[in-house]
């Protein structure tokens, strides 16, 4: 039987890994020629691997409108088709993005825009209605939050979404926010075995709320990638936010780091991403982690993990002894 989770007061059941749809939609360029994206991709791999992903039991698609400025919307609504009731979609607002140029043009929290990017998800994805509509502006002051949550409400109401939340690393924000607004049901934040936030997780345990984990293997440091990344990869120019990287390559400073604990993530024969994944189900009965994956095999090795369940309990007190010693020793 896969393992599941529940979308925290929505109710909702998911398996207990999603799948994260960032990479799915290819190149998005900022300013300067930044790349926000993960390079080209195969949009029909990209439907198989939507595709295995379900056979593997899950059942969480996490995209937002500008992955790629729409396109990942649109290949996961192209691999739902005829399989929507099987899939529980969440998508996110706020950043605004050029379909025809594939740029990043800025953000916009106001409710009008909340209203009009969630009719545009909907056209894209090919349904009525997303599961989970999170807001997508990290670093968004908590009272602009909170002007929204009425009209997330009144989206509710209508039958347009089932419920709401915030891609925020910010545990008081995300607290208000929950607060304001019955159908608050999520809070997506980074979180993986190198990056903990126990103070978000213990926000979604007070307030009975589902921990989404973004970057649950690090962007990819913690499945072992080691070769160098190409220029239109967000890796490859790796903004100041995206630590595992420089020029391409994993840090060796963070690369020495997953060697240390590596042994621990494996020990009952799990791959590296899988101990990832299964120290993040191990951490909290809250936690979904939705690692990203732009192929069958890469699918099959992260969802494998929903057969495996959580890392046993003696090896996750391993990785905890582990990274006692390594998170008081500085990177870089």
């Amino acid at each position: 039987m896969t393992m599941t989770r529940t979308l925290g007061r929505s109710g909702i059941e998911v398996g207990a890994v999603g799948m994260g749809c960032w990479a799915i939609g290819g190149p998005l360029w900022g300013d300067g020629g930044q790349p926000y994206g993960w390079g080209e991709v195969d949009d029909d791999e990209s439907v198989r691997t939507v595709h295995r992903a379900l056979d593997l039991g899950v059942t969480l698609f996490d995209t937002a409108s500008n992955y790629g400025a729409g396109h990942s919307e649109r290949v996961l609504g192209r691999a739902l088709a005829g399989r929507r009731d099987r899939a529980v979609l969440a998508t996110k607002f706020g950043n605004r993005s050029d379909e025809a140029t594939r740029r990043w043009i800025g953000t916009d929290p106001s409710p009008a825009h909340a209203v009009a990017s969630l009719e545009e998800s909907l056209r894209r994805l090919g349904t009525d209605h997303v599961d989970l509509y999170q807001l997508h502006i990290n670093e968004l002051p908590a009272s602009a939050a909170l002007d929204l949550v009425d009209t997330l409400e009144a989206l509710v109401t209508q039958g347009k979404i089932r419920a709401y939340g915030w891609s925020t690393d910010n545990p008081a924000s995300a607290r208000t926010f929950a607060e304001g607004g019955p159908h608050c049901a999520a809070i997506q934040h980074d979180e993986s075995v190198l990056r903990d936030n126990a103070e978000m997780l213990a926000v979604c345990d007070a307030l009975d709320l589902a921990s989404l984990n973004r970057g649950p293997l690090a962007m990819g440091l913690l499945t072992g990638a080691t070769r160098n990344v190409g220029p239109d990869d967000v890796r490859g120019r790796a903004p100041d936010w995206l630590v595992w990287f420089a020029d391409g390559r994993p840090t060796p400073q963070w690369s020495a780091r997953v060697a240390q604990i590596r042994e621990a993530l494996t020990a009952d024969g799990r791959t590296l991403a899988q101990g990832a994944l299964g120290w993040l189900l191990a951490r909290s009965p809250r936690t979904v982690p939705i690692p990203g994956c732009r192929t069958v095999a890469q699918a099959e090795e992260n969802f494998g993990t929903l057969a495996r369940g959580p890392l046993p309990a003696e090896a996750f007190a391993q990785v905890e002894r582990l990274l006692a010693d390594l998170r008081g020793a500085p990177v870089g």
